[in-house]
C-alpha cells in the first residue's frame, strides 16, 4: 500500500519530464497506464546503450512498473479509446508540445467534458504562453534558455550543460507538486483542473536566488568558477592528489579549525575577514589548491570528517553506486525476486514515508504489452479489440 493507492494515472508522455512525473506517483502507490504510439512508442525506447546493446537506460529508468498501451491518438477511433480510458482516470500526464493534444481532440477541455474530476497535467518546454510556446524543445533547451549553462564551468571555459537531464527532472517534480495540490483541492471541491509547468519555468524557479540578485542589482551571477559566485566564503571544489573534494562552507568558529586541520594555522590571521568575496577568493584559492594537492581525496576526507567539517568527495557514478548510505536510504534498491529470475537494481524516488512505502516495481514494459488487458478492463470486448487492432488504432 502506498499513499497514492487507488489513484489511476494515464500518461501520454515521452522521454523524461512526463514519464518521471508519473513514475514518482507510481513509486508512491499510484497505478500508471502509459499510452504509446503503435509501432514506435516513447522516443526514449530508441536511445540505446550502445550499437550492440539495444536496451535503453532512459526508458527503463522512467517507465518501470507501468502498463504500456498502444493507441494512435491521431485517429478518431484512437481518440475515442483514449477518452474512454480518461473516464476512469484520476490524473492525466502529458508533455507533448502545447496544442498537440488539443489538435488530436484529447486536450483538457475534451477530457474534462468526459471526466470533470480529472487532473490534467501538462508539461512543455517553454510554457503554454508567449512567443516560444509552440516551439519544440528538450532538456538542453531549458538549460540554455533558462540561464543555467551561462553559470557552469569557469570564466575561460566554453559553456557546457550539466551531464544530467536536470531541467527535465526539475520540471517533472514541479508537475508532481502541482498534481498533488490539485488532488488535495479536488477533495474539497470535487472538481479536477488543468496543471501546467515547463522546462524553462523550472530552470527559472531553480535559480530564484541568482535571478533575484540580477533583479535587485542589475548584475548577473557569472560562472561558477568551482564554487558559487554569490556565496562569500570557502565554498568550492579543490583538486587533491588523486581527484577532487568539495569544501561545503566554512565560517565562524569552524574557520580556525579548518585552517588548523589543513596544517596551515598561519592562514587564520592572514584571512581573518568575516566574509570572503571574489577578490579574497582570488588570493586564497591558489593557497588552498597547493595544500589540497598534497594528499588524496580519501586522506582529506578522513581528516575533515574527524574534525567535523563539511565536505564531500567528488564521486563518479560507480562510486555513488557503491556508497553504503545510498543503499541504506533506499535511493538505490535491489530487487532479487524479479519476474525474469534475475536481480535488478533501480534508482528510486528519494522520499520515504513513515506509514506507506511500497516496494519498487522493476518490470520494464514491452511496447503495447498491456493493451488488451487495459481495454478489457475498460469494457471493450475481444471483438472490439480485434477490430481496433485490424484498423491499426492499437
Amino acid at each position: 500500500m502506498g499513499n497514492l493507492d487507488g489513484i489511476r494515472v494515464l500518461e501520454a508522455g515521452l522521454l523524461v519530464q512526463g514519464p518521471q512525473a508519473s513514475l514518482t506517483m507510481l513509486e508512491w502507490g499510484a497505478e500508471v497506464v502509459k499510452i504509446e504510439l503503435p509501432g514506435f512508442g516513447d522516443q526514449s525506447r530508441w536511445l540505446p546503450l550502445s550499437r550492440s546493446d539495444r536496451r535503453s537506460a532512459w526508458f527503463a529508468a522512467y517507465n518501470r512498473g507501468k502498463r504500456s498501451v498502444t493507441i494512435d491518438l491521431r485517429t478518431p477511433e484512437g481518440r475515442d479509446v483514449f477518452l474512454r480510458l480518461v473516464d476512469g482516470a484520476d490524473v492525466l500526464v502529458t508533455n507533448f508540445k502545447p496544442g498537440t493534444m488539443e489538435g488530436w481532440g484529447v486536450g483538457y477541455t475534451d477530457a474534462a467534458a468526459r471526466n470533470p474530476r480529472i487532473i490534467y497535467a501538462m508539461g512543455s518546454s517553454f510554457g503554454p504562453e508567449g512567443p516560444d510556446a509552440a516551439r519544440e524543445g528538450a532538456d538542453l533547451s531549458a538549460q540554455a534558455s533558462g540561464g543555467l549553462i551561462s553559470t557552469t564551468g569557469g570564466g575561460d571555459n566554453d559553456p557546457s550543460p550539466l551531464a544530467a537531464t536536470i531541467a527535465d527532472h526539475i520540471a517533472g517534480q514541479n508537475l508532481v507538486s502541482g498534481i498533488l495540490a490539485a488532488l488535495y483541492a479536488r477533495e474539497r471541491t470535487g472538481r479536477g483542473q488543468l496543471v501546467e509547468t515547463s522546462l524553462l519555468g523550472g530552470q527559472v524557479w531553480a535559480q530564484a536566488g541568482e535571478i533575484t540578485k540580477y533583479l535587485m542589482t542589475g548584475e548577473v551571477a557569472g560562472p561558477a568558477n568551482r564554487g558559487h559566485p554569490m556565496i562569500p566564503g570557502i565554498y568550492g571544489m579543490f583538486a587533491t592528489a588523486d581527484g577532487w573534494i568539495a569544501i561545503v562552507g566554512v565560517a565562524g568558529a569552524a574557520r580556525n579549525l579548518f585552517y588548523e586541520t589543513l596544517g596551515r594555522p598561519d592562514l587564520i590571521e592572514r584571512f581573518d575577514q568575516l566574509l570572503y568575496f571574489e577578490e579574497d577568493k582570488a588570493e586564497l584559492w591558489p593557497v588552498l589548491d597547493e595544500v589540497f594537492a598534497t594528499k588524496t581525496t580519501a586522506e582529506w576526507s578522513g581528516l575533515l570528517g574527524a574534525a567535523g567539517l563539511r565536505f564531500a568527495p567528488v564521486r563518479t557514478h560507480d562510486e555513488v553506486a557503491t556508497d553504503p548510505g545510498v543503499w541504506a536510504n533506499g535511493y538505490l534498491a535491489r530487487v532479487d525476486e524479479h519476474a525474469s529470475g534475475e536481480a535488478r537494481r533501480v534508482v528510486r524516488a528519494p522520499v520515504r514515508f513513515s506509514e506507506a512505502n511500497p516496494p519498487p516495481k522493476t518490470d520494464v514494459p514491452e511496447l503495447g504489452q498491456h493493451t488488451e488487458e487495459v481495454l478489457l478492463e475498460a469494457g471493450y470486448s475481444w471483438d472490439d479489440i480485434g477490430a481496433l487492432a485490424e484498423a491499426g488504432v492499437i
